[in-house]
């Protein structure tokens, strides 16, 4: 029986390939830089080089409203870090009784949040409740933001599960290990990177998030975000760019750890 040989298709040979790579690459980190570059500008007008600076990042250090909604950030992204990834967990491996038509069907559903635009996802969030009379404010927001992190943390979680060698849970079971023995001394410490990987990535995905923090945010419960999109309506100056540019370092440290411990094979 002969065999074919497959040819890998080298997209280097279409034309222009790289230079419209290199655009796309100029169209998405172009705006970044121009962030980062002027956070260091010592006018207060933003768009006015005067000279290099740090003053603003002291500034927002020292700002107590920044502090504040930082605060709300991280509590937010805590809690619903938490739940959605424990949740995510439970998803996961009871994903693995289902069939291949259910698996498909239960991952459709749950990772509907990645691809409905979120703008819908906050409508309809808000609507549900002020129907059933659940207050703006942190709890609406651990609601909101465990409900959309849930497929963000599956992610990692899953793809280590499918990489997973059957054998030892095979072994431990041939050995007289009930379902919480094996859960406990081997599903868990086999799925630990990937559980910290999925983690990261729902608290990197939740302090970021702007459209359902606007929608849900009560009095009192402001997150960064909606706090840095007032100061753009209502005091324009370089300490939002320093204030964008240290959520932009936090958030890129977030998903470096993610991807690195995605990787980490046992």
């Amino acid at each position: 029986m002969s065999t074919k040989r497959v040819r890998l298709v080298k997209l280097n040979n279409f034309p222009l390939f790289s230079t419209i790579s290199w655009l796309g690459m100029l169209a998405l980190y172009l705006p970044l830089m121009v962030v980062i570059f002027y956070s260091f500008n010592s006018n207060r007008f933003v768009q006015i080089w005067h000279g290099f600076s740090v003053k603003w990042y002291f500034d927002v250090l020292d700002n107590t409203d920044i502090s504040r909604a930082l605060t709300n950030s991280l509590t937010v992204a805590a809690a619903a870090t938490v739940i959605s990834t424990v949740l995510a967990i439970m998803a996961t491996l009871g994903m693995l009784r289902l069939g291949r038509a259910g698996s498909a069907i239960a991952w459709g559903l749950i990772g509907a949040p990645l691809i409905i635009p979120e703008i819908v996802l906050a409508i309809g969030t808000l609507s549900v409740f002020l129907m059933i009379k659940i207050p703006l404010g942190f709890t609406a927001l651990v609601l909101a933001h465990t409900a959309f992190c849930i497929p963000f943390a599956m992610l990692p979680i899953r793809a280590r599960l499918q990489s997973l060698d059957t054998s030892p849970f095979e072994a431990a079971s041939d050995l007289g290990a009930n379902e919480w023995k094996i859960f406990r001394h081997i599903t868990m410490p086999l799925l630990a990177p990937g559980i910290l990987s999925g983690a990261l990535l729902a608290f990197a995905i939740s302090i970021d998030d702007f459209i359902m923090s606007f929608f849900l945010a009560g009095p009192g419960a402001t997150t960064l975000p909606v706090y840095i999109f007032g100061m753009i309506r209502s005091n324009l100056t370089p300490a939002i760019n320093a204030l964008s540019t240290m959520l932009l370092v936090f958030s890129g440290v977030m998903l470096s750890l993610s991807f690195m411990l995605n990787r980490v094979r046992r």
